[in-house]
């Protein structure tokens, strides 16, 4: 199992991070979207690493068209000299209609789409064939020599789709080399609804489950002390409450038994309650969707858990180099006897 560090925050030390989390032996860095945009961090960090994979984790397919993303992710591949792959989500419908002023519809199809359209681009430019990409949502039916990207120096960046619900894991079963699960999940949820809903999309395309990678996020925190592992377990308490409040992630708890917590989530975030959402959220619930522990228990944890469904996981770069190479260690050692 695979170890990537996630990096995010203040754009101007992203590439440093990069270029640590391959000093201390990771094996890719994931750049997603929250404040900045997700490929600039790599960028950054094609220009100061060598080795490690740079993905985007996610980047949100709506707010942007299949050209806009086909010319982007291959710039990175070139920059990065082969290393980069380019994972998409949907995100949900508010933050597409209202925060990114997109159009909204079919969110499965439209990603299936999304992904083919990307695709038929780079098949334009590497064959000098003419873009003739009509779908339902996208059409691309112009591509003059003056944009072509042309022959790549590299193989297309591989497309990993992120998804939820259970259509959009069965399109990324369909058309994508990797699956993004999101970190609201557990080993359970993702046994008994994901894999089999993936395995759906598999089987279109007549695929099987080793044709695929799948890469997960874990909600963790490693400590060094009882004070910093209360405050820890606080900041986990609150990501759940976030994520438990929206309803698209509602069935991992409703498969769990949590069901009324997440539509009493929902109302206490439509009333700006915050503070009332985290302490609405109980230790055993925090236990289930989370990791916590000592630096060597934490890895012992992740693998145990995800060790045998996940070929990757991706986890925040602990802030000291001894503590970043202690979870590392704990987490390869574990998986390998998993």
């Amino acid at each position: 199992m695979k170890v990537d560090a996630i990096i995010h925050g203040d754009i101007e030390v992203l590439g440093e991070a990069a270029q640590r989390a391959e000093r201390l032996g990771f094996d890719g860095v994931v750049s997603p979207e929250v404040a900045h945009d997700p490929f600039v961090p790599l960028v950054l960090a094609a220009a100061v690493t060598e080795r490690v994979r740079l993905q985007t984790g996610i980047a949100v397919a709506f707010a942007r068209n299949p050209m806009i993303v086909a010319v982007i992710a291959s710039d990175l591949q070139r920059l990065s000299r082969g290393r980069f792959t380019l994972g998409l989500g949907s995100q949900i419908r508010a933050h597409v209609t209202r925060r990114f002023s997109m159009p909204w519809s079919q969110p499965a199809d439209r990603m299936r789409e999304f992904v083919l359209a990307v695709r038929a681009i780079w098949h334009a430019w590497e064959s000098d064939e003419p873009l003739a990409f009509k779908g339902e949502f996208y059409e691309h039916t112009l591509m003059t020599p003056m944009f072509s990207h042309g022959t790549p120096n590299y193989q297309w960046p591989p497309v990993f789709v992120a998804g939820v619900g259970p259509a959009m894991t069965a399109i990324a079963g369909e058309v994508a080399e990797g699956y993004l699960a999101h970190g609201f999940t557990t080993p359970g949820y993702l046994r008994s609804v994901t894999l089999p809903q993936l395995e759906i999309g598999l089987q279109r395309s007549g695929r099987s489950r080793g044709d695929i990678e799948v890469s997960i996020p874990v909600l963790f925190h490693a400590a060094r002390s009882d004070q910093d592992h209360r405050r820890g377990r606080d900041g986990l308490r609150q990501t759940i409450a976030f994520y438990g409040s929206t309803p698209a992630y509602r069935p991992v708890l409703e498969h769990h038994g949590w069901g009324d917590l997440g539509l009493e989530l929902h109302s206490l975030s439509r009333q700006g309650e915050w503070e009332k959402m985290a302490d609405a959220v109980p230790d055993e619930l925090v236990d289930l969707m989370s990791v916590s522990g000592s630096i060597t228990e934490s890895g012992v944890e992740i693998a145990r858990r995800f060790a045998g469904i996940a070929d990757r996981v991706q986890i925040g770069l602990p802030a000291g180099d001894d503590d970043a190479r202690a979870l590392l260690e704990a987490i390869r050692v574990a998986s390998h006897s998993s």
